[in-house]
């Protein structure tokens, strides 16, 4: 009999089952939020749970452990080193599962399923922008012609450098515009 042998199958066989859980684990610790469906969140929650309490351990096992599950020497130094640091105070409930809508085809869950400690985001400092020359603008307001005669060069080089110039292909026409007939109309609704 199989008593209390319950476990999300995902509609896989083991192995693919395996294979499915692992991959949603690493995909957790690379980007620490994902969407995800309800079933596969709850599936990896029990994986993803004890990778962070490896990290948090921080012995050889533990990254020896980590490394069978996980199958990447970088992926472990970014749990051990990043994640594991950023739970020690925490006891428990590392992950947690945010409910979104349901998907449109199927009719199934849509969650968001991350880490309680994100990574704080830093915020980009915008640079200000540089003060064009005097000599452009006078105090009448019109522009000079030193200036005009500056930029326009300068404006002509940066255009050839950036596209380079592609050789022309001649156009194919498809038995000579049959293609045309099997194009549908758009016609009024």
């Amino acid at each position: 009999m199989r008593h209390k042998k319950r476990r999300l199958r995902l509609n896989r066989f083991t192995s693919w089952q395996e294979a499915t859980i692992k991959s949603l684990a690493r995909n957790l610790l690379v980007h620490e939020s994902m969407k995800t469906t309800l079933h596969r969140a709850k599936a990896v929650r029990p994986l993803a749970e004890k990778l962070v309490s490896l990290a948090k351990a921080n012995t050889l096992s533990a990254k020896r452990e980590a490394f069978a599950i996980l199958g990447d020497h970088q992926l472990v130094s970014v749990l051990f080193n990043e994640i594991g640091p950023r739970f020690a105070k925490r006891a428990s409930g590392y992950t947690r599962i945010i409910n979104l809508a349901k998907r449109r085809g199927d009719d199934a869950k849509i969650v968001i399923f991350e880490l309680t400690e994100l990574k704080p985001k830093v915020k980009k400092v915008k640079k200000a922008k540089e003060a064009k020359p005097e000599e452009i603008k006078q105090d009448t307001g019109e522009v000079s012609e030193a200036a005009v005669e500056e930029k326009k060069p300068q404006a002509a080089e940066a255009s050839l450098k950036e596209k380079p110039q592609l050789s022309k292909k001649p156009s194919k026409k498809f038995l000579g515009g049959i293609r045309n007939i099997f194009k549908k109309e758009r016609d009024s609704l």
